[in-house]
This record gives C-alpha cells, sequence and structure tokens, in this order.
C-alpha cells in the first residue's frame, strides 16, 4: 500500500542519517544508487527526502547504510516535497542555480513557449543527470541536463 508523509520532519531526520551513515561508510552516491538500478540523481534525491523509493531499492541502500527496517520503511513513503526553505537561499551552491534562474529564468520561459507553446516542464516525470567535462581553457565543467516531459496548457 502508497503511504504519504504530511510533514517534512521524518525524512529530514532520517536524512541527516544517511548523510551521516553514508560519510561513516565512505560511500558515495553512485555507489548507493547501483545498488538500486536506478539512477544516482534519483536515489540521491529520494535519500535526501525528495521521492520514495521502490521496496527493493528502500531495503538495498539501508543494508549498505546500516539503517533499520523503520528507515527502509520510511523511504518508501511519499515525502512532502521541497527541500530548500523560503526566502533566497543561502548555500553557495544553491544560491548559483537561483542566481540562474534570476538571470535566464525569463528566456527559458521565452525559449520553451515558442518552441513548445503554453505550458509547463514537468518535475515529476523527470530525468536530472550531472556530468564534469574537461574545460579546454583548463580545469573542469559541470553539464546539469534537466529533461522534463513537456506538459501543454489545454483549455477548459
Amino acid at each position: 500500500m502508497v503511504h504519504a508523509q504530511f510533514d517534512q520532519n521524518a525524512r529530514q531526520q532520517l536524512a541527516l542519517q544517511v548523510v551521516d551513515a553514508k560519510t561513516r561508510k565512505d560511500l558515495t552516491w553512485q555507489q548507493l544508487a547501483d545498488a538500486t538500478g536506478l539512477s544516482v540523481a534519483f536515489v540521491t534525491a529520494a535519500l535526501l527526502g525528495q521521492h520514495p523509493l521502490p521496496e527493493e531499492a528502500a531495503k538495498a541502500v539501508t543494508g549498505l547504510l546500516g539503517l533499520d527496517e523503520d528507515a527502509a520503511l520510511l523511504l518508501q513513503t511519499i515525502p512532502l516535497r521541497g527541500s530548500i526553505s523560503g526566502g533566497i537561499p543561502t548555500d553557495p551552491t544553491i544560491y548559483r542555480f537561483y542566481e540562474m534562474l534570476q538571470v535566464y529564468g525569463t528566456t527559458l520561459k521565452a525559449l520553451v513557449h515558442e518552441q513548445l507553446g503554453d505550458g509547463i516542464i514537468s518535475a515529476i516525470n523527470f530525468k536530472l543527470d550531472v556530468k564534469t567535462v574537461e574545460d579546454p581553457e583548463g580545469g573542469h565543467r559541470a553539464v546539469i541536463t534537466l529533461d522534463g516531459k513537456y506538459l501543454p496548457t489545454k483549455p477548459f
């Protein structure tokens, strides 16, 4: 049976336990995802409280992390989503994404609507990928792919 959370506290507390266990066991998000057969972005988001995991995936990661059956059960519940509290984010990495949307949000909206029409890009039917590539000018670049299903607005 599917169960849902209506308060973020339980999943936030579990996320703290997950990060602590991951650190103590010196595991990567990729290693945890590999145990599930799911993408690293989805599993990381789930372990940080933003998605439910299928039962087998929840048991696989809690086994690696040394967490109990209650944790595995909680990881299977549908969370109350949203990990950033109101206001402007203060974490520098998260703030840069906020800044990117402040600068390019209207551009993205204009291009999406021009190319696809009136509608939205789903964050539910969605894929996320993060890659590191070499910068020809030296150093590294982050390539972030946001791949969401387009949902047109329908008149009624």
